[in-house]
């Protein structure tokens, strides 16, 4: 029986702590969030950094298909709008949801929302 809860989160916590990770040690933890383009991009960096939060815009090209052409439509492989929030935090599940929640929250006006979470390991 695991210490998390039972859902995707818990799971890559639980992943992690099983690979040796010291759960008490603070890690630099990103938190993608998806824009619909630049502009919101712009919009939600500066909503998040206003909290408090490091962050940073990417854009990425796309993928080619393969006829080598990029689909600016392709909701998976198109060309996309992230920012990517950081905080360096030991990796607790509530702290977070927390803060995945309340980047969504900041992201909403500008249509976007905050997709996941990733940790930088040793």
């Amino acid at each position: 029986m695991t210490k998390y809860p039972d859902d995707a989160d818990g799971a890559v916590l639980s992943n992690m702590e099983a690979d040796g990770v010291d759960m008490t040690q603070p890690l630099e933890i990103e938190f993608p969030v998806v824009a619909p383009d630049e502009e919101a991009a712009n919009s939600i960096h500066n909503a998040i950094t206003q909290a408090g939060y490091q962050s940073e815009i990417f854009f990425d090209n796309g993928e080619p298909d393969e006829d080598g052409l990029i689909d600016p439509d392709d909701e998976d492989f198109g060309p996309s709008w992230d920012v990517y929030a950081k905080i360096t935090m030991a990796p607790e599940y509530h702290e977070i949801m927390r803060i995945q929640a309340e980047l969504s929250q900041l992201a909403a006006p500008f249509g976007g929302e905050c997709d996941g979470w990733g940790a930088m390991l040793p």
